[in-house]
């Protein structure tokens, strides 16, 4: 774009003075300082909204990514087995113990008493 530097502004304030003359000048100006504040504020609300798309843009990206990511390291199957896994592990516990508990409880033999002592009939 063109830069307009001070001695532009300048030149083009010794014209507008020359064709408008001095008593419509004031009037001019803050008309124009309207229009430009205006398009300002209006061009750094559009750049806002841009950016504000921009951002939910990206967090929309990321939650999708973060959502498939999450879908693929728990599906449903993979709980199952683990969920069955454990269960086995509970269960193979369970049976260890109630066979200790049983050798435990149970009442020792001669035979028993024969074999853990080496003796031999």
């Amino acid at each position: 774009m063109t830069e307009v530097g001070f001695f532009e502004i300048i030149l083009i304030g010794i014209i507008a003075l020359i064709v408008i003359g001095p008593e419509r000048l004031p009037g001019l100006a803050r008309t124009a300082g309207m229009w430009v504040g205006r398009a300002r504020r209006m061009v750094s609300n559009v750049k806002k909204d841009i950016e504000k798309e921009i951002e939910a843009d990206e967090l929309k990206k990321t939650l999708a990514a973060q959502k498939q990511a999450f879908e693929d390291a728990s599906s449903t199957s993979s709980f199952q087995e683990i969920i069955d896994d454990t269960k086995k592990d509970f269960a193979d516990v369970k049976k260890d113990m109630t066979i200790e508990e049983a050798d435990e409880t149970k009442p020792a033999t001669p035979e028993d008493k024969a074999s853990a002592g080496g003796n031999s009939p």
